[in-house]
């Protein structure tokens, strides 16, 4: 029996695929594609080092499709600003001096970078397609996740009325979201507790034969007590198996990790190419971007002029490869153009965080830069993600200034990084012999207007992985 169905899909053209793939590289990414693709392609050049390559070239974009639209062009940070700072290398040769008047440094003390655990789930989300409302939930969830990988905050509790729902996500939209999160990358991150951190991973351990998987998961479900005391005689009777079984199922379970987020922590740093500077100029802070760093390619203007004189066939191989290297060279401009924007919106506003320090960072939400540019979140998102800027204070991820908001008692709102600092500030100027418990801290932190629980507390605190105050206590 044959059966009919319709169905719409919605598909991206294969140029703006493209700008979508160049968008979310990281600059290290994005250098190997441009490589590759001026090994491959007769259309494109590389622009010689003599030549300006640090400026925007619009000559070469409107060459490469002179029937699209130009793209928007990035606001200006600053009015004849001198010529961006050389480009540190990743291989290892960087300069010795930042971005600005600075005194000299050397850059690679923050030229490199741990890849983070939330930076990899966000970088695998972003290769689902998604709804923005269902992908801003999992990135509520990838955020909320502790250094051990979990998720300690109950759902419901992940974000207030202003995180710009509309309506409010239910509960089965929730957990759709977390079960998305939990496919991604290691098995048994954005575990609620321990038992479902190990039955994730049962779940998706290869080559397991079936009753010994289930045993397993019938343990970490409903014994982990008796399991954690060794108490086999008590899993015997309550599970009703033989020894041998129950040998195999607990050696299972002990291979498993109970923290699976912190083996994130302990990877080999991945060299970092900045995307942009940031410096103060004349009074102001101003953006200048990273071209230098990365290679320059262009429409090789004489073959495509024989080309032309040629008159080949539109649909032969040598046709798709010069569309294609107009494609190329177009998007290349638009990810400099749109990572250029969003970097000018989050110095913008977060220009006391580059004056004062972490205390100073304001919250920032993605959709607050997206309706600034007039862009999709999704897009902002995208050139966010693996994305460095260079500043006076060191080197960040552009998420590193999009943090949620927290309410104080004035009426007023501060960001959760911001409340990190002050823990940081208040935990250093302790009395080493008296310090300072999660509830005086709290108790502290309520006295300056911001009111968290004891437990949010804690959690800031093992966030920037400082010990509880037994610990910390010297004698």
């Amino acid at each position: 029996m044959q059966e009919l169905r319709l169905r719409q899909q919605m598909t991206l053209a294969p140029r703006l695929q493209q700008s979508v793939k160049l968008l979310q590289m990281t600059a290290l990414e994005f250098t190997t594609a441009i490589q590759q693709a001026l090994a491959s392609n007769p259309f494109l050049e590389e622009v010689e080092e003599s030549e300006d390559a640090g400026e925007p070239r619009a000559g070469d974009a409107a060459r490469a499709d002179s029937a699209a639209p130009p793209a928007a062009s990035a606001p200006a940070a600053e009015p004849a600003a001198p010529e961006a700072p050389e480009a540190p290398a990743y291989s290892g040769d960087y300069p010795v001096r930042p971005a600005g008047d600075g005194a000299a440094q050397d850059l690679g003390q923050w030229a490199s970078a741990s890849v983070s655990m939330h930076e990899r789930l966000s970088r695998e989300l972003g290769n689902y397609r998604l709804q923005p409302r269902d992908r801003l939930m999992a990135e509520f969830i990838i955020d909320a996740l502790d250094d051990d990988g979990y998720l300690r905050t109950p759902l419901d509790a992940l974000c207030d009325a202003a995180a710009g729902f509309s309506p409010p996500p239910d509960e089965h939209e929730w957990m759709a979201a977390l079960r998305l999160v939990q496919q991604l990358d290691a098995p048994g991150l954005a575990a609620r507790d321990l038992s479902e951190c190990l039955a994730l991973q049962l779940a998706a351990a290869p080559g397991v034969p079936a009753a010994r998987r289930e045993l397993a998961l019938r343990i970490v479900r409903e014994h982990l007590d008796r399991l954690a005391r060794n108490d086999s005689a008590g899993l015997r009777r309550a599970l009703g198996c033989e020894a041998d079984a129950l040998r195999g199922a607990c050696a299972l379970i002990r291979g498993l990790d109970p923290k699976p987020g912190r083996r994130y922590s302990d990877e080999a740093p991945a060299y970092v190419v900045p995307d942009v500077f940031v410096d103060k100029w004349q009074a102001r802070w101003r953006v200048l971007p990273n071209r230098r760093a990365m290679p320059q390619a262009r429409l090789h203007q004489a073959y495509a002029d024989l080309f032309r004189r040629a008159r080949l066939d539109d649909r032969s191989p040598m046709a798709q490869e010069l569309q294609e290297a107009r494609w190329l060279v177009r998007n290349v401009e638009q990810r400099y153009t749109t990572i250029q924007r969003v970097a000018e919106a989050i110095v913008r506003r977060q220009q006391r965080f580059f004056e004062y320090g972490e205390v100073a960072l304001r919250p920032l939400m993605l959709r607050e830069v997206a309706d600034d540019l007039e862009m999709h979140e999704s897009t902002v998102s995208r050139a966010t993600v693996g994305k460095y800027m260079v500043t006076p204070r060191g080197v960040f991820e552009f998420r590193h200034f999009f943090s949620r908001e927290l309410a104080t008692e004035s009426g007023g709102t501060c960001s959760a990084a911001a409340v990190r600092a002050l823990i940081k500030e208040l935990i250093d100027g302790e009395d080493p012999a008296m310090p300072l418990s999660d509830v005086a801290l709290a108790r502290q932190l309520a006295a300056s207007g911001i009111l968290l629980a004891r437990r949010t507390v804690s959690k800031y605190r093992g966030q920037l992985r400082l010990p509880p105050a037994e610990l910390r206590r010297q004698q």
